[in-house]
């Protein structure tokens, strides 16, 4: 199961545009898009001429099909906005428009490792802590919360599950939170942030011991809200509610030995659901594997199960899959 296409050929187009040229489109990625081309690079061994040819040439062909309208969309959103809405009803929209385009001080937290993020916080109020968090990739604010306290954890993790959206007086006491530790900027967006859905999500990514946890806190102050929170979960085991076209395309994405740790620690159901859905001798390899495979730690298991689940996600994101919503008949 080979790395993704796409993140293989912006590797060797970055090798073969140089140190300098290379380093200015880093400049404009995210953090979790330099760690996947940063490592895709350094796993990129020898490529051959036409190679090299075949993707640059490639990559001359889509920019140049690219029609840049507009130096800075977000700049002529506003402009345009503004000028048919008026400044008052403009900025109500621009805010959902442009959700998270600009969060200030917060994208530095983004590149920092989630101990650090978390030292900062761990005196910071609840509230304060919930609305930084709700900013934050998922599976990083998932890895803050695991470095809080129990306590700690559940507060916030409750305020993020009750959270229907940032108010400019939350907003305030957040800038004034990010001058202090993070030297940030003037301004963060009002955003749409927060909700049950979230909370799950960050849940999903703490791993069984501290999500039985952090459920149990919030069920201790409110049984319904905890409830909807595990409604909207989607862990391991429900992998097997996918249909056989879903299983198969996860397959795809999957490596093999991700495929065999996390299988280590699944139910007999859900392992022949995944081997059902190989061909013949893929199947038996995969068993064999498994056979031979010694004891493990959960928590190497838990981690390729996480990988796993992730991929589900983003599938399902994407459209590829469909994963039934939890309590009622939405899909997502």
């Amino acid at each position: 199961m080979a790395q993704d296409q796409g993140l293989e050929d912006a590797a060797i187009l970055m090798m073969s545009l140089g140190e300098a040229e290379a380093s200015e489109v880093f400049k404009h990625l995210s953090p979790k898009e330099v760690q996947k081309l940063g490592e895709a690079i350094a796993k990129t061994g020898s490529v051959s001429r036409d190679r090299v040819d075949e993707i640059v040439s490639k990559f001359t062909g889509v920019a140049a099909s690219q029609s840049l309208l507009v130096s800075d969309s977000g700049d002529y959103v506003r402009s345009v906005l503004k000028r048919a809405l008026g400044d008052d009803k403009a900025a109500l929209l621009i805010d959902r428009i442009l959700q998270g385009g600009d969060v200030s001080g917060i994208e530095s937290l983004k590149w920092m490792d989630p101990q650090s993020v978390a030292e900062l916080l761990r005196n910071e109020h609840p509230q304060i802590v919930a609305a930084i968090l709700v900013h934050l990739d998922y599976d990083q604010a998932a890895d803050v919360l695991k470095q809080l306290a129990e306590r700690q954890r559940g507060e916030v993790m409750l305020r993020i599950a009750t959270m229907e959206g940032i108010q400019p007086s939350a907003l305030k006491d957040l800038n004034e939170v990010l001058y202090k530790v993070l030297a940030g900027g003037d301004k963060v967006r009002k955003a749409s942030l927060g909700g049950i859905k979230t909370a799950a999500e960050m849940i999903n990514l703490m791993g069984t011991a501290i999500e039985s946890t952090v459920i149990e806190s919030i069920r201790n102050h409110d049984p319904d809200l905890a409830q909807k929170i595990m409604d909207k979960m989607f862990v391991f085991d429900d992998v097997i509610k996918l249909d056989d076209k879903s299983i198969q395309m996860v397959l795809k994405e999957v490596a093999s030995d991700t495929l065999i740790v996390a299988l280590k620690g699944a139910q007999p159901e859900l392992k022949e659901k995944f081997l059902a859905n190989m061909s013949s001798r893929a199947a038996e390899t995969l068993r064999e594997d498994l056979e031979s495979r010694g004891p493990m730690r959960l928590s190497e298991v838990e981690a390729q199960q996480k990988e796993i689940l992730k991929t589900v996600r983003r599938l399902a994101d994407e459209g590829t899959i469909v994963i039934g919503g939890g309590g009622d008949d939405a899909m997502v």
